[in-house]
């Protein structure tokens, strides 16, 4: 097997690495600029404050839910680099609405930024529902099957890095800077994206279904019947609903119960990002190239520990003077930080760990003329979890719960988790 990290020097993998990248650092550079610029900015209650990003959440996944089946089905009949080509063009247009939606929201045009600003979320959610199936299901046709969950993981590492630099760069560049960087940042990986080799249909031709409705449904009932591809899915879309609600309510538990500003919210979920590279990268090499859900129950659980070391935590932490926000240099200096860092990081390494070999089960189950579909039926699935997620977050806040209350909501999820990666693991290995 090719050592992971020597993947990056192939040319049939390191184009497809790049893009999708630059496509997530893009997409959560301004996905963080615009929450950080109405939490702070905007915003000056905490009910509003989730109830705006737990909105901003569902608009982002409903593209997953209605478009993810079409995606998967063009994927697999279809060049998927050329498709990745026509989507990263699209990308620029789409960013150029979101920058829009800032500088009228700096100007003072508040309403109609934040308009311009949801409709690029909007999109971007559909651009990465096309691209989606593609970054896993083209993996299997590059790499020989000793690589794939190599490959896997280096694509789930660098989104979590371009996650964190995105963040990092959103809690520190002004709004100007977000708009013109957004755009450059498109134009780039547009070009970048077109490096990609030809992965062209495998497989016998495919009639497409352009209804999103029964499209959707027969995906879905074709992948699900599989034992280890439902409980593979299943324990994905926990996850990501897990992730759904730490979203919506990080912002705000930063801002109100850490009474820090928006660089140190930047900062927190940056290191989650790293975190969950590193888990990434470690999973794949405790277990050497084999795909396996080994791991993934005593990762979760683990998970779930930390959530709630977290929530006991957070608690526990000295609130700023009223009107004033811990600048990063006064939140580190705070007897708790590292202590509140570290748990942050052990949450996310853990989720790491856990998701990356579920992912890799998704495109090594089926056929290689199929896998763009279990992908998007995946997706499908994970985004009515995750809608499920933001609405309960927004029925939950409406019930006056605090952000660290929720926490233990999580905790329980992450319990459920790995009930499911158990039988997981034991219908497989």
């Amino acid at each position: 097997m090719i050592n992971a990290m020597g993947l990056l020097k192939q040319r049939r993998f390191l184009p497809l690495f790049t893009t999708q990248f630059l496509g997530a650092f893009n997409d959560n550079l301004f996905k963080t600029s615009m929450v950080l610029f109405a939490t702070y900015a905007v915003f000056n209650d905490p009910g509003k404050e989730a109830n705006f990003n737990a909105l901003a959440t569902g608009i982002a996944i409903l593209p997953f839910f209605l478009l993810s089946a079409l995606a998967g089905q063009l994927a697999d009949s279809h060049d998927k680099a050329r498709i990745i080509r026509i989507v990263k063009t699209a990308e620029i247009g789409i960013m150029a609405i979101g920058a829009g939606g800032l500088m009228l929201a700096k100007a003072g045009y508040t309403q109609t930024g934040i308009a311009l600003m949801l409709l690029a979320v909007l999109l971007l959610g559909t651009h990465s529902t096309f691209f989606g199936p593609i970054k896993y299901a083209i993996l299997p046709q590059h790499l020989p099957p000793g690589d794939v969950l190599g490959g896997t993981g280096l694509v789930e590492a660098g989104t979590y890095i371009a996650v964190l630099l995105g963040t990092v760069v959103a809690g520190w560049i002004s709004i100007d800077g977000a708009a013109v960087l957004v755009l450059g940042l498109a134009a780039l990986g547009w070009l970048i994206g077109r490096q990609v080799p030809p992965a062209p249909r495998v497989g016998p031709p495919l009639v497409i279904n352009y209804n999103p409705l029964t499209s959707s449904w027969r995906l879905i009932t074709a992948t699900l019947h599989i034992p280890r591809l439902f409980l593979a899915i299943c324990a994905i879309s926990f996850f990501w609903t897990i992730g759904a609600v730490l979203i919506i309510i990080f912002p705000p538990l930063v801002k109100n119960v850490l009474t820090a500003d928006e660089r140190v919210a930047s900062a927190a979920i940056a290191i989650f990002s790293v975190g969950v590279a590193i888990g990434s990268v470690v999973i794949n090499t405790m277990l050497k190239g084999r795909i396996s859900a080994r791991y993934s129950p005593v990762s979760v659980i683990g998970m779930g520990v930390f959530v709630v070391l977290f929530s006991l935590v957070v608690r526990h932490w000295p609130a700023a003077p009223a009107g004033h926000y811990y600048s990063l240099s006064e939140f580190a200096a705070q007897p708790g930080a590292i202590l509140v860092m570290l748990v942050l990081l052990a949450i996310a390494v853990t989720g790491g760990m856990f998701v990356v070999p579920l992912y890799a089960f998704l495109t090594t189950t089926v056929e290689k003329d199929q896998t763009a579909r279990t992908v998007a039926a995946n997706n499908v699935v994970n985004a009515g979890a995750m809608t499920l997620g933001s609405i309960a977050v927004l029925g939950i806040t409406a019930m006056g719960v605090t952000p660290q209350n929720m926490l233990f909501l999580v905790a329980g999820m992450c319990l459920v988790s790995a009930w499911l990666a158990q039988k997981l693991h034991r219908a497989c290995d």
